[in-house]
């Protein structure tokens, strides 16, 4: 049965907001004073830091609304996950894929390492937004001509990470709907190429670069599929919120970077039968239900939930303290100043449910206009 959102929002919203600001401020005094020193002890504590604010995101869906997420893929792979550098590619189906990729990192063991290619307003959520600056994701305005060497600079800066990570990159520019499918179809006819069913035509400049910048420090490339099963209701950041589960589906697949073509042209070739491949995959999986390969347990540890009752016991001790301190409900004004503030959190978190969901209601113009664009 699902939650009243108002229920949760303020209490979640209290905690998320809270301790991520304190994460904030111990990521921006690091940054002011130990990154210039030194920029691998900073990466080093931050990646710390930025896993004690993801860690409250996977304690929602692993542990409040219980969304199950199925591996599928080779046991030999999911031993080197997290103990090398990686890139991972993957179609985008759902409002939560990028949870679902920290999902996996977090099993991993590389959740504060994970690092992601965002649009450029990302960075200005906040909380998240910042954190995501401090941990150094890559934030792109989705215009190659203003994103071509923002890109690579943030590519290249990576060469020295002083921990394992993975750079994930949903290479079709956009989340899939069925308007961008009808104009990524409409396009590939045009173009003479194999009108795409269950994905979006991957935009390779940005994978082209991440391979020919990264191929000499990064040994694999990691291609993830995501598909949510007919059965299951569709995840979203409003049904997580509100206590309610899906299923995820997920196969992933290791490829050597060593074996990836030289020349930027079979490059982008080939991240492109990737995708036709993909497209054939869904298939398979829509009309049996699974993927062909062999589920592997991923468990839901209880880390998360751990560093969710610390929190909580540390912010209301000192919530307690303060308000005690400073006798704020104790007038009328001090009353009023607090109902403000839980307005402003109820209205922060609904603009992070808005933001979740801001890519799916583009018009079929403006998918054929970014179709176009690439």
């Amino acid at each position: 049965m699902a939650i009243p959102l108002v229920l949760v929002l303020l209490p979640l919203g209290l905690l998320f907001l809270l301790s991520g600001l304190v994460v904030n401020a111990f990521q921006a005094v690091l940054f002011l004073t130990i990154r210039p020193l030194s920029k691998r002890l900073y990466r080093q504590i931050n990646v710390f830091l930025a896993e004690l604010l993801w860690l409250q995101l996977i304690w929602l869906v692993d542990w409040w609304a219980g969304v199950k997420v199925q591996l599928h893929g080779d046991p030999e792979t999911f031993k080197l996950m997290g103990k090398e550098h990686a890139l991972l590619i993957s179609n985008h189906r759902s409002d939560i894929d990028w949870l679902v990729g920290w999902i996996l990192a977090q099993r991993s063991g590389c959740l504060g390492s994970a690092i992601a290619i965002m649009k450029k307003s990302s960075k200005f959520l906040p909380v998240i937004g910042w954190s995501m600056w401090f941990a150094e994701y890559l934030f792109l305005e989705r215009s190659w001509a203003k994103d071509e060497k923002t890109l690579k600079w943030g590519l290249q800066r990576l060469k020295d990470f002083p921990r394992s990570f993975w750079l994930a990159l949903f290479v079709e520019g956009t989340r899939f709907t069925p308007e961008k499918l009808l104009a990524a179809q409409e396009y590939a006819v045009s173009q003479g190429l194999t009108a795409p069913r269950n994905v979006l035509i991957p935009r390779t400049k940005g994978f082209v670069s991440a391979v020919s910048i990264m191929r000499d420090f990064v040994p694999a490339i990691y291609d993830t599929t995501v598909i949510i099963p007919e059965d299951s209701p569709k995840p979203t950041m409003l049904r997580i919120l509100q206590g309610q589960s899906s299923v995820v589906h997920v196969r992933i697949k290791r490829h050597a970077m060593n074996d990836m073509p030289k020349s930027d042209e079979d490059v982008s070739k080939w991240c492109k039968d990737i995708f036709v491949q993909k497209d054939a995959l869904l298939d398979r999986h829509i009309a049996t239900g699974t993927f062909d390969e062999e589920i592997i347990p991923i468990g839901r540890p209880v880390k998360s939930l751990v560093v969710v009752l610390s929190w909580s016991c540390l912010l209301l001790y000192g919530a307690h303290r303060f308000l005690q301190w400073t006798q704020l409900l104790s007038t009328w004004k001090g009353v009023i100043l607090f109902a403000t503030g839980l307005a402003m959190v109820t209205a922060v978190m609904h603009v992070f449910i808005m933001f979740s969901q801001a890519e799916r209601s583009s018009s079929a113009k403006a998918a054929r206009d970014r179709v176009k664009r690439d």
